[in-house]
């Protein structure tokens, strides 16, 4: 299970998306969000399906490894969508004592289900072809003129990669930490609720431990670097914007204005 999780990891490639500026791609996916939320109808998540689709087949990503990463939160998707599907008011069309299900709780239960599911395929999609050094000069640069104000760009940037690039190395602890405890007889998978949450602790423990001293042992090694923050900091390549990033912008319009066209062609269904 926890090898199924893909947000933080990085395949290199040479794909369009691989070659587009970090900057752009941070801005497409804010973009995408918006237009996840944006969507009032199912004909325009068969759209936003169709961009995402294009999009994998050109990053030459595999399908299956991008909808594997859905099963961590498999378990919080379901519980979303029977939450809104008998916690939502409107017509009735079945009822079983006080459970009721209405024909607007199907409809947002559907749609509380999609968006999540496209919002953990996107934000997947932009770390793995996005590397950890590209997307901290990418976040730096679209903050930097917030500097004016006196906001920490450079570590706000750093930070936040830093936490990503650290998924993986933490899940493959995780991960060495279970199987040791197995060895020694420890029984996590079995029992109840309780008795797996108790079987968690000598998981948690070594683990936080484990994470301090990563923390601590990066923190040194910074420090040896001489590493000062941003001020004065210089980069080997120097992003620019180029035609990719033209074209990926072009694409990402197009797909706003079909979604436009198609709230006000068939509204909210």
């Amino acid at each position: 299970m926890l090898k199924d999780i893909t947000l933080g990891q990085y395949f290199p490639g040479n794909s369009f998306i691989h070659r587009l500026d970090p900057r752009t791609k941070i801005l497409i996916i804010i973009a995408y969000v918006v237009m996840v939320f944006l969507v009032q109808n199912f004909i325009g998540y068969a759209a936003l399906a169709l961009f995402f689709a294009v999009c994998t087949a050109i990053s030459k990503l595999s399908p299956k490894y991008l909808i594997r990463g859905l099963k961590p939160i498999l378990v919080f998707i379901v519980f979303t969508g029977i939450f809104n599907l008998f916690l939502t008011s409107g017509e009735v069309i079945w009822s079983m004592g006080f459970l009721k299900i209405t024909r607007e709780g199907v409809r947002f239960a559907a749609f509380m289900v999609l968006r999540l599911i496209f919002l953990i395929l996107g934000t997947s999609l932009l770390t793995l072809t996005t590397s950890p050094i590209a997307l901290t000069d990418g976040m730096e640069r679209l903050l930097s003129p917030f500097k004016k104000i006196h906001l920490p760009a450079h570590e706000i940037a750093m930070m936040m990669t830093i936490a990503l690039r650290f998924i993986p190395t933490l899940l493959d602890e995780t991960d060495k930490i279970m199987k040791a405890q197995s060895a020694r007889g420890a029984s996590i998978d079995s029992g109840n609720i309780f008795a797996r949450a108790k079987a968690m602790v000598p998981i948690l423990i070594p683990l936080f431990i484990s994470a301090f001293r990563r923390a601590d042992e990066l923190a040194t090694a910074m420090e040896c670097r001489c590493y000062r923050g941003g001020e004065g900091r210089t980069r080997l390549y120097e992003l620019r914007f180029g035609r990719v990033d033209l074209l990926g912008w072009v694409y990402t319009a197009a797909l706003l204005a079909v979604i436009i066209i198609l709230n006000i062609t068939f509204g909210s269904f």
